[in-house]
């Protein structure tokens, strides 16, 4: 299982998002997405959140919002570890990004975008849950076949 970190950076209510373009194998080309990438060795969470930030758009994280722990399971990509985190506090001017486009898009406007099913529900979920919450998702190939939500199951 790999660990990773998924950032949600917010300004005028709107989300930082990542176009995912450049990067060869990359089995979210295209899609779009928070901040964020693979724990390096020694890191914390919220180490690997601050770093990924600061690589991918140039910005430094000020007080990071751990907000969830997302387990992906999937018959096609290893499973895979995501701890999420929202950041309304950050410092700098934005990058190029080496791994695609960043762009401020409306959160109104963010379920319009080409994106994995299970990152709209915990973009939902990021918006109306108050608490740290636990969320699997299950997918067969690209489809999300169901998920379990602080180890229940929705749907």
């Amino acid at each position: 299982m790999k660990d990773t970190t998924l950032c949600y950076i917010e300004k005028d209510n709107k989300y930082l998002m990542l176009q995912r373009s450049n990067l060869k194998n990359d089995g979210s080309q295209g899609k779009w997405m928070g901040i964020g990438g693979h724990f390096e060795e020694g890191e914390s969470p919220y180490d690997c959140a601050i770093r990924e930030a600061w690589e991918e758009t140039g910005l430094t994280l000020i007080s990071p919002q751990y907000r969830a722990v997302v387990t992906f399971n999937s018959d096609k990509y290893e499973t895979e570890q995501m701890h999420l985190f929202t950041c309304k506090e950050f410092t700098g001017t934005l990058i190029d990004c080496n791994e695609g486009n960043l762009k401020w898009i409306d959160k109104k406007d963010i379920s319009s975008l080409n994106m994995w099913s299970g990152d709209l529900i915990f973009l939902k979920l990021l918006e109306t849950e108050k608490d740290f919450f636990s969320l699997k998702l299950n997918y067969k190939g690209e489809t999300l076949t169901d998920y379990y939500l602080n180890g229940k199951l929705v749907k």
